[in-house]
């Protein structure tokens, strides 16, 4: 009897080498600047249909966070010159250069709308602000899944098709409930909505692509990563039951608002931890390969990560 052949690569080592970004910096990051362009996208609906404490909880929520991200990539990055280096080109084909104009342009007009909001002054400019901060809000939530996905690492590159949803409904959820805490109950009729349609599309998303990849998923359940992505369902789950039953509570508000927040950044760490384990594990990269290749030789179309 031959024993079950057991994966293993040349003296043990990784194929891939692990990303050199850490944690908390890079974690913090994707989960701050995903409830920036959220926010900003919920404080101009808020401004339009008349709730001004909705609008001002937004945008200030928007430049606290935009400012916590920028901080965390510059950090991160070492110095900050770094980021200003990369803006010294514009390479569409790199969504690092991109992600970095996008911030670059982000930060100044949620400055702007923010302080507008906050002291009344130059209502025509914060609402200039306010209307491009939401135009780029979207582009600022989702961009950071293109980033990770544009890597060789194998839970993040091979999911390239839904984390941009998940990262966008994740966002939603977290500019939700940073509304349903900050807003009055009267005006957090829109935070409450957008948390709910938030949760389901980063949820379906989710599901969607660890069907989809296979194998490539299992970091996403197991380990360290698979922990927080538990935790943050869980999380989304009892954020999104009090957010529809709790009514105009304000307690029921708080702890919903709290729950999603949580949930949101559960999801980041969970995504971040998956892909630095999915890289570590050579199985992951060689598998799905020799998959491929056994498909082509058969004469079959290979799935398509």
């Amino acid at each position: 009897m031959v024993p079950a052949a057991e994966f293993t690569s040349y003296y043990g080592r990784p194929v891939l080498h692990s990303p050199v970004w850490s944690s908390p910096d890079i974690p913090g990051y994707l989960f701050a600047g995903g409830l920036a362009g959220a926010s900003s996208l919920l404080g101009a609906g808020a401004q339009l249909t008349g709730r001004p404490a909705l609008a001002r909880a937004a945008k200030t929520g928007a430049l606290g966070a935009a400012g916590a991200a920028l901080t965390a990539l510059v950090h991160d990055l070492g110095r900050p010159a770094r980021f200003l280096n990369m803006l010294r080109v514009v390479k569409v084909t790199s969504p690092m250069s991109i992600g970095s104009w996008l911030l670059a342009a982000y930060v100044p007009a949620a400055a702007l709308a923010a302080v507008s909001a906050l002291t009344g002054r130059l209502p025509r400019l914060g609402s200039a602000a306010t209307a491009g901060s939401a135009l780029l809000g979207p582009a600022v939530a989702a961009y950071t899944a293109a980033l990770i996905s544009d890597t060789a690492v194998p839970a993040w590159h091979d999911g390239y098709r839904e984390l941009p949803l998940v990262f966008t409904g994740s966002a939603a959820a977290a500019a939700g409930g940073f509304g349903l805490i900050a807003a009055p109950a009267g005006e957090s009729a829109p935070a409450r909505y957008l948390a709910l349609l938030g949760t389901a599309a980063e949820l379906a998303a989710f599901e969607r692509m660890t069907r989809r990849i296979g194998l490539t998923a299992e970091p996403y359940s197991a380990g360290r990563g698979g922990g927080y992505i538990r935790a943050g369902k869980l999380l989304s789950a009892l954020g999104a039951a009090v957010a529809a039953l709790g009514g105009r509570s304000r307690a029921a508000s708080a702890i919903s608002g709290a729950a999603l927040l949580g949930a949101s950044a559960a999801t980041r760490w969970g995504i971040f931890h998956a892909g630095v384990a999915s890289a570590g594990d050579p199985k992951y990269t060689i598998v799905p390969q020799r998959e491929r290749i056994r498909a082509r030789q058969q004469g079959r179309q290979p799935a398509q990560p």
